[in-house]
């Protein structure tokens, strides 16, 4: 077995992210269900976009988000999600290329245009996003690229890519790929509602194929359909290797069979809690691609979350890297994880 070149190969949504600030009642004039992600079509998008307010456009998509913060901390990342052959596909690969990730996937041509999600942050800084798939729903095994996935050490996969058929194929690829090449898979539930969507596909996954669990608690329990986290905890222990399971202020578990860490959480101020989840994958498999002690994984996904939520959007606008290498006590780490 060779080894890896890459840390970690995120696989999901190519997806210009424009965030916009908005008040409750611009959300409730809409029946926009506040901190949800909901799907939209073309029309919809572009009428959602013409009403809000001024934003900040980047490349984005859950994956995408860990694989620019961990990239930003010193990993070796690359990235495979399906953009079109236009403007916004070549601002979102020029945009994650710059962030230090690898970006192969070939655009598509003809097709659908490139997604985007329409992220409203409201003044309590949660996040409601409405995002239209566009391109990303082209992506296929087709696409998933095996010397891509054989060099990366983990593959990591995003919840919000099951919304598109042919994903769910290309998943199962992936992780197969992973597996018979040596390498850990490790996935994020991304949305509970997500997760009610596609429960079944996503037990089956879990069960078959993942070694590295990422879920907050509302994630967790959807997926075990049961209201008492620690139930939901002791099944994922059975179903995975590893689990990190984020719990907002209660701050995060890390379980690993018999292992448990509980990862305190320390109250941050909050501005925008886009990508929090995100920020704390990619901090938690940087240190895990060091070898470091799961606890300090817990640590690291914590500290990137902190910094993370800090400032509006979902990328990195310090040196996350000095930051978190500065260890506990330099600045407190986030309340909000999930």
């Amino acid at each position: 077995m060779s080894e890896p070149s890459l840390d970690i190969l995120g696989i999901g949504n190519a997806i210009v992210d424009v965030l916009a600030r908005a008040e409750d009642a611009f959300l409730e004039s809409r029946n926009l269900v506040k901190g949800a992600m909901r799907l939209v079509g073309a029309e919809e998008a572009e009428a959602l976009y013409a009403a809000m307010g001024p934003g900040t456009e980047s490349s984005g998509g859950s994956a995408g988000n860990t694989c620019a913060v961990a990239a930003a901390l010193g990993a070796r990342v690359g990235f495979l999600g399906k953009v079109a052959d236009d403007q916004l596909g070549r601002v979102f690969a020029h945009d994650i290329r710059a962030a230090g990730v690898h970006f192969p996937t070939a655009p598509l041509v003809g097709g659908a245009p490139t997604a985007r999600c329409l992220i409203l942050v409201t003044p309590d800084a949660q996040r409601t996003m409405n995002t239209y798939l566009g391109a990303c729903v082209d992506f296929s095994a087709a696409d998933v690229d095996e010397a891509e996935v054989a060099r990366a050490r983990v593959l990591y996969m995003e919840g919000y890519l099951f919304d598109p058929p042919a994903a769910q194929a290309a998943f199962m690829e992936a992780a197969r790929i992973a597996h018979r090449h040596g390498r850990k898979v490790a996935l994020s539930l991304s949305d509970a509602f997500c997760v009610e969507r596609h429960r079944q596909a996503f037990r089956r996954l879990v069960r078959e194929e993942v070694d590295i669990l990422f879920a907050n608690e509302s994630e967790l329990l959807s997926l075990y359909e049961t209201e008492d986290f620690e139930t939901a905890a002791a099944l994922a222990a059975e179903e995975v290797g590893l689990a990190a399971l984020t719990r907002s202020a209660l701050g995060s578990l890390v379980v690993a069979g018999a292992e448990r860490h509980a990862v305190a959480a320390v109250p941050a101020r909050v501005v925008d809690t886009t990508g929090a989840g995100d920020a704390y994958a990619a901090g938690f498999l940087a240190a895990y691609a060091r070898d470091l002690p799961l606890a300090e994984c817990g640590r690291w996904g914590s500290a990137a979350a902190a910094e993370i939520i800090s400032h509006f959007g979902a990328r990195p606008q310090g040196d996350l890297k000095a930051l978190i290498l500065a260890g506990p006590g330099n600045r407190p780490v986030s309340s909000v994880l999930g």
